[in-house]
């Protein structure tokens, strides 16, 4: 019996059970298509008898058990039995009171109980963020904007400014020294004009 419980029998019984119905479907198909693929062998006769027989040999077979709960609780499979599980040091105890340990009970619910005023904490900090008032924020950027906006044409201005400054500071020096030209020549003409009037 415990052949038929091992993976190995498993997997070669799901692998003759889709080769059978493989077979009946293409069985079906030549039917269908009038034709034969394999000639003098009707596939579709071939692959129902394998069926038959998985299916005939599935029946004898007991049933799987999925999950064995005996295991954890002991008795499990006798009627009218009164468990207990599993004890600590894993030794079964069937009485005829069953009972429950309240400090292990106790200490999850307190465990749950700190989770979810942990979660109740977060869920508040959520919902103050949610209630913040952040419509003026988009007004308060675009002011922001604005005035940076302002100071980089009032720096560009400035900066023009000091250029024309420079330029007005040339020209000055430029008439100065023009002006220190003609007050020479001003002066030459002066001193002609006195050598004019006054002959030695």
């Amino acid at each position: 019996m415990s052949f038929i419980h091992s993976k190995g029998f498993k997997y070669f019984k799901n692998l003759v059970i889709g080769i059978g119905a493989a077979i009946v479907l293409l069985g079906a198909w030549e039917k269908l298509q009038s034709t034969h693929l394999i000639p003098g062998v009707d596939l579709i006769t071939v692959g129902l008898f394998i069926e038959a027989a998985m299916f005939l040999f599935l029946g004898l077979l007991p049933p799987e058990k999925d999950y064995y709960w005996e295991k954890l609780y002991p008795g499990l499979d006798e009627a009218n039995s009164n468990l207990k599980p599993l004890a600590a040091g894993g030794s079964a105890v069937i009485d005829d009171t069953p009972s429950l340990n309240g400090q292990v009970v106790e200490q999850q619910l307190g465990g749950m109980l700190t989770e979810l005023q942990s979660m109740s904490k977060s869920l508040g900090s959520l919902k103050s963020l949610q209630e913040v008032d952040f419509s003026s924020t988009g007004d308060q950027i675009r002011t922001m904007n604005n005035f940076y906006t302002k100071l980089n044409e009032a720096m560009a201005d400035l900066g023009d400014s000091l250029e024309d400054t420079r330029r007005y500071k040339e020209q000055m020096s430029a008439l100065n020294r023009n002006l220190g030209s003609l007050n020479a020549v001003y002066g030459n003409v002066l001193g002609a004009m006195a050598n004019i009037r006054n002959p030695q």
